[in-house]
């Protein structure tokens, strides 16, 4: 009602008759209809606006008809249209929230061992390979691929071999983006690797946001940008040299491998890396050194396990980087030195997310506090 009355003395003020009160209130009402509070709020250069209409009317000793205004306080909204003497509705559109992105971080981490039964208890495994082979794909000759677009969203890319499995991940993930749906999948997906390392002990992470989603399949990459688990030293190289990489950041990234394990009926490949799947470590590297590899006797895939238990495994992949001389004496170094370890790995990891990605000159990174902390 205090809107009202102030539109009325307003338009007194401006010597407005009364039928042309009663056909903007009419047209502001239709303009009105099917609009929720949700979508409109008060908006501050509109009040200031007719501050200054006042201010200039005032210095004109109040004979300009030029320009008057009516402000309709939205009950429900709050939200506000302006008239010209043309007439015709000018909507100021609703200033969105920013996100909080600890608060997205937050909405993730409390998924990661939502369910017991899941592997080894935890989705954080499956989140930093969603996140590694979404970004993966980038090839910076072309500047196609990366974590840019979130192309996994579409066939053929969700039913690449590498991806089997990954729509645990991504279904997992929608829980999120229904709480927060101004996130792209591109960012969540990106961020989600972020909170699972660090939620599994591993090291902060800078991340910044800005990706954008690709609106159809055409902008899927071709099949096979990924790492094949049963190569050698030189597909590694050919992989990640493609993608910008050196033997240092290869062997740093290829830690990651300390989470999760393999799955028959995804990769065909059997087991877990280390004995501690959940845990952020350089075990994998120490697993890599101490333990002495056999080729396991199956009708799957060929890979390694432990001689002295057979619970662990080693694919062909990681064998290769004790077999070189400039990648084994990484794998050395972080055997040792496991800070090193994840000072290298966060660097190298927010460089995989980044990669293709077109951000603003001015975006930030931030970091974000784990829950455990």
């Amino acid at each position: 009602m205090a809107a009202i009355r102030a539109s009325i003395r307003l338009a007194t003020r401006t010597r407005i008759v009364a039928p042309a009160i009663a056909a903007v209130s009419a047209s502001v009402t239709r303009s009105f209809v099917g609009l929720s509070a949700h979508n409109f709020r008060p908006h501050q250069p509109i009040r200031r606006f007719a501050t200054e209409a006042k201010n200039e009317e005032a210095s004109s000793g109040g004979s300009s008809p030029i320009l008057w205004i009516v402000l309709l306080g939205a009950a429900a909204g709050g939200g506000y249209y302006f008239y010209t003497q043309q007439g015709g509705a000018a909507p100021v559109a609703a200033v969105r929230k920013p996100l909080n992105y600890q608060e997205v971080y937050n909405a993730i981490a409390n998924l990661l061992e939502s369910n017991p039964d899941y592997d080894d208890g935890s989705y954080g495994p499956v989140l930093v390979r969603l996140a590694w082979h979404a970004a993966g794909t980038y090839d910076k000759a072309t500047n196609t691929g990366g974590s840019n677009g979130a192309t996994m969203r579409f066939d053929p890319e969700a039913h690449h071999g590498a991806n089997s499995g990954l729509a645990t991940a991504r279904d997992l993930l929608e829980q999120v983006k229904k709480q927060f749906p101004d996130i792209t999948y591109s960012d969540l997906w990106s961020l989600g690797g972020v909170v699972a390392v660090q939620e599994m002990g591993g090291p902060i992470i800078k991340w910044r946001p800005g990706r954008a989603d690709a609106v159809a399949a055409d902008a899927c990459t071709p099949d096979g940008r990924l790492p094949d688990a049963s190569q050698g030293q030189d597909h590694l190289r050919n992989i990640f040299y493609r993608m910008g990489f050196n033997d240092q950041e290869i062997v740093a990234l290829a830690g990651a491998h300390a989470l999760g394990r393999c799955h028959p009926n995804r990769s065909g490949f059997d087991g877990p890396w280390t004995r501690s799947p959940t845990a952020f470590t350089n075990d994998y590297f120490k697993r890599l050194l101490e333990e002495k590899w056999v080729e396991k006797k199956w009708t799957g895939p060929k890979q390694f396990v432990d001689k002295a238990t057979g619970d662990l495994m080693m694919l062909p992949a990681d064998l290769a980087l004790t077999k070189d001389k400039s990648f084994k004496k990484y794998v050395d170094l972080y055997a040792k030195d496991s800070r090193k370890f994840f000072d290298d790995f966060s660097v190298a990891f927010q460089k995989l997310e980044e990669l293709g990605v077109p951000f603003k000159p001015d975006t930030p990174s931030m970091t974000f506090k784990p829950s455990t902390a």
